[in-house]
This record gives structure tokens, C-alpha cells and sequence, in this order.
């Protein structure tokens, strides 16, 4: 499974730019507010993405800030990952803060400021040989490491330290496949709310 596949609305971007909206279950109204939004629909490997090509990340914070504003009203179960919709200068070449990037083995971190350490090392993150290198814990479960990260984030933006999150995704070519999940029908809201993070 891919941490994509975990919520119901995983929202990203790719390396480039791109960004991008996967549904892992049938939402009502879906296609008209992404569309509605400025988001352009793609099928790729068995899921249907819903993607905003680069543009200004005013623009593109406005944009999924309306999509996920429709989508809040049929689920909660949504995680934004996104950085190409802050607002803090959000451009490839722009550096963070923070610096949290996936890759095949790992959640790492590179922190830029002293002012994160604390805050990686409360949500799960350990020192990982260079000073202000950092990993999350080693045999956390995909919905932990989700979780672990969704809520560093949030802590680090709410203390006014910008960060950039790297899914190690390229190019929107290189969004991993869907992968069979239980139902894919439409279901109820959860009872429960997921933390993400908010626009």
C-alpha cells in the first residue's frame, strides 16, 4: 500500500510542481468541484487524478482551498501534504525551513533552523547522524508514519517554520498505481476526524 491509498483524499504535489488530488473511495460531487476548481482530469494505472499544472502558488492555494472546502462536506478522512499550495513562496527552488522527504526506506528531515529540532523529535523523528539530520523511528506502520508526519507539519507551520514535503514523486507520470482497497463504494462519513492540515 501506498501512503496515497491511506485517507480518503490524499492531496500532493510532484517534484515539478504538479498538484494533485487521489480519491480512494467515491465521493459525491467529486469531478464538478475538482473540475470546478481548475483541476484537469487524468486516469493513470487504475486511479483517476485530479491535477493542477504549476502555476503561482497563490493561485494554486486558492484553488485547492475551494476543492477541499466542497470535499470537507462529505469527508474528513482528508490529508494535504501539498507544498505547491502554501503561500509562503512556494516554488521548486524556494528553501524551507524543514525539509521532509519519503523515499523507498525512509522519512527523513533537514532541519535549517535549531527552532525545529524540538518539534520533529515531539512527533516521532530521531537524530539520524548529522546535526540536524533526522529520521522518523524505524518500523512505524504506513497510517503511523502518515500520521506522524501530518502532525509534525501542522506543529512546525503553527510556530511560523515554513516546510517543504517531498513524496518522492517526480512527475505526475510517477504517482504510484492504485491499489485494491475494500470498499471503493460509496461509504458514510467517519465518525472519527482525521488530522490534516487546513488552508
Amino acid at each position: 500500500m501506498s501512503l496515497l491509498d491511506i485517507p480518503d483524499v490524499f492531496i500532493g504535489s510532484t517534484d515539478d510542481g504538479h498538484t494533485f488530488v487521489v480519491l480512494n473511495r467515491r465521493i459525491r460531487d467529486t469531478d464538478r468541484l475538482l473540475t470546478e476548481a481548475g483541476f484537469l482530469t487524468r486516469e493513470h494505472l487504475g486511479r483517476t487524478l485530479y491535477l493542477l499544472p504549476p502555476g503561482t502558488a497563490q493561485d494554486a492555494h486558492e484553488r485547492a482551498g475551494i476543492a477541499m472546502y466542497g470535499l470537507l462536506a462529505h469527508t474528513h478522512d482528508l490529508v494535504d501534504l501539498a507544498w505547491t499550495t502554501r503561500q509562503d513562496g512556494a516554488t521548486p527552488s524556494h528553501e524551507p525551513d524543514v525539509a521532509i522527504r519519503f523515499t523507498d526506506h525512509a522519512v527523513t528531515a533537514t532541519a535549517a533552523t535549531g527552532r525545529a529540532d524540538a518539534v520533529l523529535v515531539q512527533h516521532g523523528f530521531i537524530p539520524a547522524g548529522a546535526k540536524q539530520q533526522y529520521a522518523l523511528t524505524p518500523g512505524l506502520g504506513d497510517r503511523d508514519v502518515l500520521s506522524a508526519v501530518v502532525r509534525a507539519e501542522a506543529h512546525l507551520y503553527a510556530d511560523g517554520i515554513s516546510v517543504r514535503i517531498g513524496l518522492g514523486i517526480a512527475t505526475p507520470q510517477d504517482i504510484p498505481p492504485a491499489s485494491s482497497r475494500p470498499g471503493a463504494a460509496p461509504a458514510p462519513p467517519p465518525t472519527t476526524q482525521v488530522q490534516r492540515r487546513s488552508h
